[in-house]
């Protein structure tokens, strides 16, 4: 803080885990490996769909930006916190800490409605496949994505102008591993309850809109499936639902659990765990579900390793 005025901050302080430093090499092994996991697996999956003429398919179009909203979110927090685990004083300066918020909930915010988007892709592929290639036409597919990040960064914009437009006058130490929004209001001095009135309206409405659609969705898609006559057909349009049905059960209990939970001090350590297995873990894990889980890919997969092995 700057001397002789207490409410202008100029840095912050990430306090990460208490005990990290005791463990601090293997903390810094076990999420470097971590990230890069989900680097080089996000990566390969935006070129495979890419290179590859039979992913040119909606399916596949929403599949790549999820994998690109994966790599900017992580590495917007991931990279700081590999800091924190070989430096003592983390330190990360105001402006840091603004564009790192705003980076974070923008991605994270647009992969709840990628998510939702790739649930309405599901629903009318199996409950109106005659005119799947006219409702789900690419000019339409662009615009869900387009919306996908202009909902995003509504989002982070407002969270991120709100909280940082308030004073901090009791302390710069942020005790989390990345700029979020509960621990830094939990520094102001400032009347937080509109802030915390639109951590729960955004947060709650993007949850509960994706959400729903989601349900929705499958709803429509269970009823749909359970009409079939043929039990291969059932089997493989359940197939086709698993992998983005795991990611869904994933990212959005993650999610719930991080933001609309009370935030009292003793869930902080709760929540910091909750956010490095939504931060990191769930990155990493979506390339493996959608290549493990899928019989395109994992063919796509075995040609290429037949051409260079």
């Amino acid at each position: 803080m700057t001397p002789g005025n207490s409410t202008e901050v100029t840095e912050f302080y990430l306090l990460g885990f208490g005990a990290q430093h005791e463990f601090w090499c293997i903390f810094f092994i076990v999420f470097l490996l971590i990230y890069v996991t989900s680097i080089v697996g996000n990566t390969g999956m935006i070129l495979l769909i890419n290179t590859d003429s039979r992913f040119q398919t909606p399916m596949y179009f929403f599949l790549q930006h999820l994998a690109f909203v994966d790599i900017c979110y992580t590495s917007a927090i991931t990279p700081k916190m590999l800091q924190s685990f070989t430096e003592e004083n983390n330190l990360i300066s105001f402006q840091g800490c603004v564009v790192q918020l705003l980076v974070y909930a923008t991605f994270a915010t647009s992969d709840c409605y990628l998510l939702a988007m790739m649930a309405v892709d599901r629903y009318v592929a199996i409950c109106k496949p005659l005119h799947y290639s006219v409702i789900m036409s690419r000019t339409v597919c662009i615009q869900l994505v387009a919306g996908s990040y202009i909902m995003g960064s509504i989002n982070a914009s407002v969270q991120t102008g709100f909280t940082f437009s308030l004073s901090f006058c009791t302390s710069n130490n942020i005790s989390h591993f990345f700029c979020d929004v509960p621990p830094i209001l939990a520094l102001s001095c400032s009347n937080i309850d509109i802030n915390n009135m639109l951590l729960v309206v955004f947060v709650g409405f993007n949850l509960m809109f994706t959400g729903l659609v989601i349900i929705f969705s499958y709803t429509y898609i269970t009823a749909t499936i359970l009409k079939m006559s043929s039990t291969a057909g059932r089997k493989k349009s359940f197939y086709t639902c698993a992998s983005h049905l795991t990611a869904v059960t994933i990212f959005y209990g993650t999610l719930s659990y991080m933001y609309l939970q009370s935030h009292s001090n003793n869930s902080q350590e709760n929540m910091k765990v909750a956010s490095i297995f939504y931060g990191t873990i769930i990155p990493m894990l979506n390339p493996l579900i959608y290549s493990l889980r899928n019989k395109e890919v994992k063919e796509a997969l075995r040609v290429i390793g037949k051409k260079f092995f």
